[in-house]
């Protein structure tokens, strides 16, 4: 049954077991009263006099109207009061990807007023999501489509000199082979980044300071401590060479690098830090969004495709770790993840 059938059955059957109950317990009564006698002799025979049978018949009656009108006000009531219901059904069923924007609005104080505010706030979710799915996959043919038309022109330029040269064809068989490889380092990094918005499967033991140490060999200023956590040590070690190779490759000439690995009530600590570039504090956030880089960035290094730290931010989040990063005040960033224990 629908909840408006229900809802008029909960408001209509204790009305009538309620007025059954009130209309039986006096004409039971009636029935069960005696005339006074002697006491002697057989006892009293039970007489239903005419005008008690017109009390019962016009009982049994008023209650039939009574439950009649009882149902129709339940069927009212009951509809009024899932009002707000429909129109949040009708609402929601009518939002798709296209309108997203809409909203359900303020539908009162009661609890349907807080579910539509829940959905609301589940709309904005799915709105922003769709935003960024839309502006990633624009992003990603981009990336993925400039490459290619430069290999179709290096190709095309060589075919179409008649006086070309072996060395000439060579070299653009290198710039095509270079070319090619930076498309696979791009699908590489999205095939990582899917993997880490997937999640993670199976975790096992491992130490950041072990990881920190073999990844920043050499390239960074290390603090180690033993850092032991669980995790997936392939990813683990991608977010953390993401980090040194963000460091390295968006430093000043003669920055400093550093890598300290610790453990900080019970959580294991990853802290990178560099001297590079001042980042506005309004393009913070924007920089662990996939192909998000600041514009000196992409100007000084257009081999890169801005997906390092949208991946560190990715297999952070399947780790259940917190990722936290601030922009130093004489330039670069200091990033902290924290795994759990």
């Amino acid at each position: 049954m629908k909840l408006r059938t229900r809802l008029t059955l909960l408001y209509a059957v204790p009305f009538l077991l309620s007025g059954t109950l009130l209309v039986a317990i006096p004409v039971l009564q009636s029935r069960s009263s005696s005339p006074v006698g002697s006491g002697s002799g057989p006892p009293p025979v039970e007489v239903e006099t005419p005008t008690q049978n017109r009390i019962l018949i016009a009982a049994v009656i008023a209650l039939g109207l009574m439950v009649v009108v009882s149902v129709l006000a339940g069927w009212l009531v009951a509809g009024r009061f899932l009002r707000p219901l429909w129109t949040i059904t009708a609402t929601a069923r009518d939002i798709s990807a296209s309108n997203l924007h809409r909203r359900l609005g303020h539908l009162g104080r009661d609890e349907f007023a807080l579910l539509a505010g829940t959905l609301d706030d589940l709309f904005e979710r799915l709105q922003a999501a769709f935003v960024s799915q839309q502006r990633f996959v624009a992003n990603a043919a981009h990336e993925l489509r400039t490459p290619l038309t430069a290999e179709r022109t290096l190709l095309q330029v060589a075919l179409a000199d008649p006086d070309a040269s072996v060395d000439s064809l060579r070299g653009a068989c290198e710039e095509v082979l270079t070319l090619g490889r930076a498309q696979e380092r791009l699908i590489d990094a999205l095939l990582t980044l899917a993997t880490g918005e997937r999640g993670i499967e199976q975790r096992e033991p491992l130490d950041l300071a072990t990881i920190a140490a073999e990844v920043a060999a050499d390239r960074a200023e290390t603090t180690l401590e033993t850092a032991p956590t669980a995790g997936d040590p392939r990813l683990v070690e991608i977010l953390v060479a993401n980090l040194v190779d963000n460091a390295v490759r968006y430093n000043v000439p003669g920055g400093r690098v550093g890598v300290a690995t610790s453990t900080v009530d019970g959580r294991a600590r990853l802290t990178v830090t560099n001297t590079g570039p001042v980042v506005p504090p309004g393009e913070l956030a924007r920089l662990f969004e996939p192909f998000q880089r600041l514009g000196r960035q992409r100007l000084r290094h257009p081999d890169g495709h801005g997906l390092g730290l949208a991946i560190v931010r990715a297999i952070a989040t399947a780790h259940g770790a917190a990722l936290t990063a601030h922009a130093n005040p004489g330039g670069g960033l200091t990033v902290t993840v924290d795994f759990g224990p």
